[in-house]
C-alpha cells in the first residue's frame, strides 16, 4: 500500500468509525452485544493493542535514529547548532501558541454565564507534576536501560546524543558501530512499514470507541470553550507554522500542508505525539527531502518538549476555569500562565491525556481551583486528538526550517 492509498485508508477509516461510533452512541449502547462487547472489548482491545504496537517501537526507533543522526553529522559543532536552533523554535512557537490562546480566550470569554453545581463537578486528583530542578536533574539517566524501559525520552534523547557523540569521537571503531546502527534502522522502518499497513483497522477501532462512549452531546455543555480552543488550534497550525515557514526558509506553504496531510490525520486519530515518531520522521525524510541527520534529532526532540496544542489549551482553560468560579485574573496572571504553560511543556510526555496533569500545575501557579479540570474531561479526548494534530506539525515545521538553514533539506524532493 502506497503511502496515498494509506492516507485515503486512514481517512475513510476514521470517518467510518465516527459514524459507527455515533450510531452506537445514541441508539445502541444500551445493548450489552454493543457496550460490552463490541465497544468495551472488541474496539477496545484492537485500539489497545494498535497504540502499544506505535509505543513499543517508539524507544527503539529513537534511540537508533538519534544515534545514527548525530553519528552521520559527524561535526559535534554541528550538533550544537542543530539542539539550540530546535530548542530556540520550540519554545517560541509555545509562547506564541499560549499568548494566542489567552488573547481570544480573553476577548470570547468561554464559561462565563456556566453555573456550577454538584452534577458538573467530577472527581479529578492530579499526579504531582514534577518541578523545573526535577526536569532538569533528571535528564541525566541514572540508568540508560531503565529509562528505555519505562520510556523516559528526555533521558534516552540525551543518552542517544551522547552515544552518537562517542560514535564520532571515537575513530574507526565508531564507523564500525555507526555501521550496524544504520542496518538496525533500515530494519525498524521495516517494522514501522508493516504496523502503517494494519494502521486503518487500528484507527478505525479507536475512533469508533471514543465517539461511541461520548458522541457529540457531551460537545454542547461546553461549546464556547471547545471552540475557543479550536479556534486557537486552527490559527496557529494554518497561520503562525505556515508564516514562519515561509518568512525562514522559503518553501512553499501548500506543499508542506498537503504533505504533512497524513501525519495530521495519525496523530488525530492516535493522539499521541511519541506514537507518531516514526510516522512523522518517515514523512519528513521521504516527502518532505529531510536528512535523516536532522529529521532523527528533532522529530523526537519535539515530540517531548513542542507541546503548542497543550499549552494553547492551558491557556484556554485557565481564562474558562477562572470565569466559571468568578475569579479575575490580572496581568501579571497571563504572565505567569504564558511562562509556566512554556516550561511545563518541557518534559511532558506525548502521550494522550497528559495535558491535563500539566494543567494542574499551571492552575496552581495562578491560585485557581484544579478540581475546575473536571469540567473539561469531557471533551478533552476529542481536543487532545486535535491539538497532536497541530504538535506534530510544529514538530515537522521545525524539522524542515532547520533543515534549510543546515543544508539538510533536498528540495527537489520537497516540491515533488
Amino acid at each position: 500500500m502506497n503511502t496515498k492509498n494509506l492516507t485515503t485508508a486512514i481517512l475513510f477509516a476514521m470517518i467510518l468509525g465516527a459514524i459507527l461510533g455515533g450510531i452506537f452512541n445514541q441508539f445502541f449502547m444500551d445493548h450489552s452485544f454493543v457496550s460490552e462487547f463490541l465497544v468495551g472489548n472488541v474496539f477496545h482491545v484492537i485500539g489497545a493493542i494498535f497504540v502499544s504496537s506505535l509505543k513499543m517501537l517508539v524507544v527503539p526507533l529513537v534511540f537508533v535514529s538519534l544515534v545514527c543522526g548525530v553519528a552521520a553529522l559527524g561535526d559535534i559543532n554541528k550538533l550544537g547548532r542543530l539542539g539550540g536552533k530546535a530548542l530556540l523554535f520550540y519554545l517560541a512557537t509555545t509562547a506564541i501558541a499560549i499568548t494566542i490562546a489567552l488573547s481570544i480566550a480573553t476577548i470570547a470569554a468561554p464559561g462565563q454565564g456556566f453555573e456550577i453545581s454538584s452534577t458538573n463537578i467530577q472527581t479529578f486528583i492530579p499526579k504531582e507534576s514534577p518541578s523545573l530542578a526535577d526536569t532538569i536533574i533528571n535528564l541525566v539517566p541514572t540508568n540508560p536501560i531503565e529509562a528505555m524501559a519505562k520510556g523516559e525520552m528526555l533521558p534516552l534523547i540525551l543518552f542517544s546524543l551522547l552515544l552518537g557523540i562517542a560514535i564520532v569521537m571515537a575513530g574507526d571503531a565508531g564507523k564500525r558501530i555507526e555501521q550496524q546502527f544504520n542496518d538496525y534502522n533500515d530494519i525498524i522502518m521495516q517494522l514501522v512499514m508493516i504496523l502503517m499497513k494494519l494502521a486503518p483497522i487500528g484507527i478505525f477501532s479507536l475512533i469508533a470507541k471514543t465517539f461511541a462512549l461520548q458522541g457529540f452531546d457531551v460537545i454542547k455543555p461546553l461549546l464556547s470553550y471547545f471552540m475557543v480552543v479550536v479556534s486557537a488550534l486552527i490559527i496557529h497550525a494554518l497561520i503562525v507554522y505556515p508564516l514562519l515557514l515561509k518568512s525562514l526558509s522559503g518553501l512553499s506553504i501548500s506543499t508542506f500542508l498537503r504533505k504533512m496531510r497524513s501525519v495530521q490525520i495519525f496523530a488525530f486519530s492516535t493522539a499521541s505525539s511519541n506514537a507518531t515518531i516514526p510516522f512523522n520522521i518517515q514523512n519528513t525524510e521521504k516527502k518532505l527531502g529531510v536528512d535523516n541527520s536532522v529529521a532523527s534529532f528533532t522529530i523526537p526532540l519535539g515530540a517531548t518538549i513542542n507541546m503548542d496544542g497543550t499549552a494553547i489549551m492551558q491557556g484556554v482553560a485557565t481564562v474558562f476555569i477562572a470565569n466559571v468560579y468568578g475569579i479575575d485574573l490580572a496581568i501579571s496572571d497571563y504572565l505567569l500562565v504564558i511562562l509556566t504553560a512554556t516550561l511545563a511543556s518541557i518534559g511532558t510526555a506525548g502521550v494522550p491525556g497528559v495535558g491535563l496533569i500539566m494543567l494542574a500545575m499551571v492552575l496552581n501557579q495562578v491560585g485557581l481551583p484544579v478540581e475546575g479540570i473536571a469540567l473539561i474531561i469531557g471533551v478533552d479526548r476529542l481536543l487532545d486528538m486535535i491539538r497532536t494534530a497541530v504538535n506534530v506539525t510544529g514538530d515537522a515545521t521545525a524539522t524542515v526550517v532547520i533543515a534549510k538553514s543546515e543544508g539538510a533539506l533536498d528540495t527537489k524532493i520537497y516540491n515533488n
